[in-house]
């Protein structure tokens, strides 16, 4: 892990048709005035990059990522499967994402990030939407590694909220958590990220719904002089 001080400060929009998610968002990132929240599409937000929750294969078939898909045209999910198939070997695994070209000008990419497996699916019971969340970050800050400044803002929906059943409080609170861990920081891999994450709120289930858990990131071993 390592920690980004030379990076611009990145410009970041919850929106959500969902009120009960924006209301929820609000709760959740009362102590994070910089974070921008408002109620509406994802597509009315003018941003670097939009962050599209997807599943394992990225079929952008339900959900905000069929929204996206009939705004940006169907070559977006060929450039979402194609990066999957060259980074992930076909198979993109929760707590991952892809970062795309949009093919448009606003945005200029697509971020995609798994809370489910399958199209469709129960997550209501997982920690994916944190993993998701946290990934979303991390492709970010590999993004600006190789592009100094390439994105300074990005637009998040409420992970899981739709199809993946997450309660409104449950997914603000574990949103909450991915960004506060991953906005100062970035790790080297995602099997980093997710062992990070995994053993932090393994017990998570045993906390109240509305308790937000603040992950510490693992500290980097002392260097010598």
């Amino acid at each position: 892990m390592t920690v980004n001080h030379v990076q611009p400060p990145l410009e970041v929009v919850l929106t959500d048709v969902n009120t009960q998610v924006v209301e929820a968002w609000r709760a959740a990132f009362a102590d994070t005035p910089e974070i921008g929240i408002r109620k509406g599409s994802i597509l009315e937000v003018r941003a670097d990059a939009w962050v599209s929750p997807t599943n394992a294969r990225g079929l952008m078939n339900g959900g905000v990522d069929a929204v996206v898909k009939r705004h940006l045209g169907a070559g977006i999910q060929l450039r979402v499967q194609r990066a999957i198939r060259d980074e992930f070997g076909g198979r993109l695994p929760v707590g991952s994402a892809v970062c795309v070209p949009s093919g448009a000008t606003n945005p200029k990419f697509l971020i995609s990030t798994p809370t489910m497996e399958q199209s469709s699916q129960n997550v209501s019971e997982t920690l994916n939407v944190a993993l998701a969340c946290a990934a979303a970050f991390q492709a970010i800050h590999r993004k600006n590694d190789g592009t100094p400044g390439g994105i300074r803002s990005v637009a998040l929906v409420g992970m899981g909220a739709l199809t993946g059943r997450v309660p409104a409080r449950v997914c603000a609170n574990l949103m909450w958590t991915g960004y506060t861990l991953f906005n100062d920081h970035r790790f080297d891999d995602y099997d980093d990220l997710r062992a990070t994450i995994l053993a932090q709120l393994d017990d998570i289930e045993s906390a109240p719904a509305e308790q937000r858990v603040r992950i510490a990131p693992p500290k980097r071993p002392a260097t010598r002089r």
